[in-house]
């Protein structure tokens, strides 16, 4: 019996439909898992129960913005080692610099460049 090798597990958290269907093919054609999160208590949730591998986050999204459920991850034991990419319409510094201080290892602008966030991805 051949043993099933598993896929990297990515959570993307985003409120766009759009975006959502785009960023899952990407991820599909490029081998790997998306799990989906329409918004942060959502995705602390999914996390929780399945722990991902690493996180595409977009920043603004009702009830819990990307920043503090950024935060709110790091603060959770078990999900504080999984890197955490923001990727938002958002491309001031001052928005770069609190997604970074929120926990984020990078951060995305959109609209997303397919190629170069699968590349972000297998970097982190």
């Amino acid at each position: 019996m051949t043993a099933v090798q598993r896929k990297d597990l990515i959570l993307v958290v985003d409120d766009s439909p759009d975006s959502l269907g785009m960023i899952h093919q990407a991820l599909d054609q490029a081998g790997l898992t998306a799990l989906i999160a329409l918004e942060g208590l959502q995705a602390l949730s999914i996390a929780e129960k399945m722990t991902p591998d690493l996180i595409l986050m977009d920043a603004i999204m009702p009830t819990l913005d990307g920043f503090e459920t950024c935060r709110r991850l790091k603060k959770h034991p078990g999900l504080a080692s999984v890197p955490v990419i923001f990727m938002t319409g958002l491309t001031e510094g001052e928005h770069i610099l609190a997604g970074l201080r929120a926990g984020g290892v990078d951060y995305v602008t959109k609209p997303v460049v397919v190629d170069e966030l699968i590349a972000r991805i297998t970097r982190h």
